[in-house]
């Protein structure tokens, strides 16, 4: 495979919901890999913003449900946060790899805000046509 640039999206979605982020350009022998992923509340001076999320290969797997075991979750984040401070956790499958699109589900179960930004980090490759496939 060979690097051929980097990506980063980020965004603020509804709390609870699945996004797509369009990667797909129509090619089979290009594709994305995660590098980075996080997750941060809409207002980090408010106790307990908590929020997690997960990226997925799939719409059907990106859900509340942290499955390791399921292949089409490549990804899986969370922030704890008060008023006073705040602690990340992120956890990137190493052997990720994204040939169509990517897709987003953030929560913020106990929070006061209904939305949970992110921001995600990739970096772009081309590659043969039947590891895309």
């Amino acid at each position: 495979m060979k690097k051929i640039g980097e990506y980063t999206c980020r965004g603020r979605v509804t709390r609870n919901t699945t996004h797509r982020i369009t990667l797909f350009d129509g090619r089979f022998d290009t594709g994305y890999k995660v590098t980075s992923f996080y997750v941060l509340p809409e207002d980090p001076t408010v106790a307990a913003e908590d929020v997690t999320g997960v990226l997925a290969t799939e719409p059907g797997a990106a859900t509340l449900d942290w499955n390791l075991g399921d292949q089409r979750q490549i990804a899986w984040a969370g922030n704890k946060s008060d008023s006073s401070s705040s602690t990340q956790m992120t956890v990137i499958d190493p052997d990720n790899f994204i040939v169509e699109d990517l897709f987003f589900f953030g929560d913020n179960p106990f929070g006061s805000t209904s939305r949970v930004n992110y921001m995600i980090t990739m970096e772009k490759y081309e590659t043969s046509d039947w590891r895309g496939a």
